[in-house]
């Protein structure tokens, strides 16, 4: 016999009437007729008489509704009980790792969710470029993160997240790029670049603009694009980053053109395979695992 069914029956016995009841529970008047008629058939016997006042009991039905009402109690006592272990269990903290993109909107997301499910846990955010934010996964310094491919996730289980990143080039407004909508291999012919220091954003590049590491003109590297901001609006060089790193707080003296042919890449939530988790990091993960997986 289903909980619900049980519920119903215990709303109609309380109300005596199936349009009240139906009111209560939300329902319309013939499902709920329906599904008393359902439970009536289940156990072999009616449980209402029609009288003028509206529904009465029968025998049955007063033995059912005695019953219903302990095993109903019962029901929510237990649930309350979880409810209450479950707070008190989940009141740990949770280290994550993000780089800058538009992800980093999906992790908070997450965070402001499972806060609210798990108010006294408490949370720290490094935010830094993915080479970095491994070092300090490696270390054990954070315990989980999310990482912009590419990016090597051998030692990692991974969750790969649903929002793609467009790769791009950050240049002056008064460039002469910016009045371009995209941005093709031969735009870099000579062009002053700066691009991240990790190997594997410079073989995207080169891969890419079929261009050698020595062809390109590269002037610097960075790992976060805050400080680069300015010596792109003042003509320095452009910047080889995606569009989610600049997302909100792009300079008005600045345009991002995305590379044609288009890069796109993903980020992936990642962490230990060889680390045993905390139940709280263990049930962050099962948020996004139930969210994206």
């Amino acid at each position: 016999m289903e909980l619900r069914l049980l519920r119903y029956f215990w709303t109609i016995a309380e109300e005596e009437n199936i349009s009240r009841a139906a009111a209560r529970l939300h329902v319309t008047q013939p499902t709920l007729s329906r599904q008393l008629k359902e439970l009536e058939t289940q156990l072999g016997t009616p449980l209402f008489e029609r009288q003028n006042k509206g529904l009465v009991l029968t025998e049955a039905g007063l033995f059912l509704k005695s019953r219903a009402a302990e095993i109903l109690q019962l029901t929510q006592q237990t649930e309350q009980e979880f409810a209450n272990r479950r707070q008190q269990l989940f009141s740990g903290h949770v280290a994550v790792g993000c780089v800058e993109a538009d992800n980093s909107d999906t992790l908070a997301m997450m965070l402001e969710d499972f806060v609210s499910d798990y108010p006294q846990v408490t949370f720290h955010i490094f935010s830094s470029a993915s080479d970095i934010i491994t070092d300090q996964l490696d270390k054990g310094l954070i315990d989980l993160a999310i990482l912009l491919e590419p990016v090597n996730t051998d030692k990692y289980a991974t969750l790969t997240l649903p929002r793609t990143e467009t790769w791009g080039l950050l240049v002056a407004a008064d460039a002469f790029l910016a009045q371009q909508d995209s941005v093709a291999p031969s735009d870099l012919a000579g062009m002053p670049l700066m691009i991240s220091n990790r190997p594997e954003v410079q073989c995207l590049l080169t891969d890419w603009s079929g261009l050698t590491h020595e062809q390109l003109n590269i002037v610097g590297t960075y790992n976060l694009s805050f400080n680069v901001l300015p010596l792109v609006a003042h003509q320095v060089a452009a910047a080889l980053m995606i569009a989610g790193a600049v997302t909100n707080r792009q300079p008005a003296d600045t345009r991002f053109i995305p590379l044609k042919p288009a890069i796109q890449t993903n980020c992936v939530l990642v962490w230990r395979k060889d680390r045993v988790l905390t139940p709280v990091v263990t049930e962050f993960i099962h948020y996004f695992q139930d969210a994206f997986a």
